[in-house]
């Protein structure tokens, strides 16, 4: 089993436009979007959700009113101003906890000296195994202002590996989301292969040295592809010419294309459109890609 990543140094690169394309031109493999703070390939994959699953993780204080005596000791001690103190008109404190800004660190829960402070675990959001027209799909959808991304990621990722393990298929195609935090990283650690989208601008060029150092960093063979390349041929020229030199594979160049936007807008890959040079060329990539 191969797992391939598909990353990029920023977002709107078109990275899940083109894993799309892959999917359409794979034949036997499982998809799992891993950009779980800004879903989107189920915009054009239009999933069948077969299960759903609940996501938790960390911790949330909540104070039971009935057994707080108004101390205060949570509110001195709480140095995230999670604690919100109040008065009522008859002059009765009240001590609230903002789900929002609690970072679950438990201060509060182990400093109260009446254990009047519950402790548990949140519930962050959502994950699902689908069905789709070119195979199996994992993905999921975090809470809002919900955290701990990077552990949702690595349950997809677990998830969509055992589904292929299980269906005997041999690829699985990663969705990732962009930049390089956690998440990121989640992403690629222990992927045997990731592919970097990035654009000819001095932004893209310094995103892509930024990813290709997190690559380097985990030991992840990584190969480059730039889109919308003909918006700026020297600096395409200059891109490359720097990722070849940091040890990255040229994969090929997809040009700027309206074609791409009315795939989306019928809601369809670039390849299953047909239409326009950029379906060419992201077929060029995918046939240079199982090459390597």
């Amino acid at each position: 089993m191969t797992e391939l990543v598909i990353i990029s140094g920023k977002g709107g690169t078109g990275k899940t436009s083109i894993l799309a394309s892959f999917a359409a031109l794979a034949g036997n493999a499982v998809f799992a979007d891993c950009d779980v703070d800004a879903a989107d390939l189920h915009l054009i994959l239009n999933p069948t959700i077969q299960s759903r699953n609940v996501f938790s993780s960390g911790h949330e204080a909540v104070i039971r009113q009935v057994d707080c005596t108004q101390c205060g000791e949570c509110y001195d001690v709480c140095r995230f101003d999670a604690v919100i103190k109040s008065e009522s008109h008859s002059g009765e404190l009240k001590f609230t906890v903002d789900p929002f800004s609690c970072e679950g660190c438990g201060v509060c829960v182990w400093f109260c000296p009446v254990k009047a402070i519950d402790f548990p675990e949140c519930v962050c959001g959502e994950w699902y195994v689908s069905d789709t027209r070119f195979g199996p799909m994992v993905h999921a959808r975090l809470g809002i202002a919900a955290e701990n991304s990077g552990k949702l990621v690595s349950l997809v990722r677990r998830e969509a590996k055992k589904i292929a393990d299980e269906g005997g298929r041999d690829l699985v195609l990663v969705d990732g989301p962009p930049g390089i935090g956690c998440p990121v990283i989640a992403s690629i650690t222990g992927s045997d292969a990731a592919i970097v989208v990035t654009e000819p601008t001095l932004s893209g060029r310094h995103d892509l040295e930024r990813v290709m150092e997190l690559t380097r960093h985990f030991q992840i063979p990584v190969y480059v592809c730039i889109n919308k390349w003909d918006i700026n041929p020297e600096m395409t020229e200059s891109v490359e010419s720097d990722a070849v030199e940091a040890g990255a594979v040229l994969l090929g160049r997809i040009p700027y294309d309206r074609e791409v936007t009315n795939a989306q807008i019928r809601g369809v890959s670039v390849v299953e459109h047909g239409k326009g040079p950029a379906s060419e060329s992201i077929r060029g990539v995918w046939e240079k890609w199982l090459t390597m």
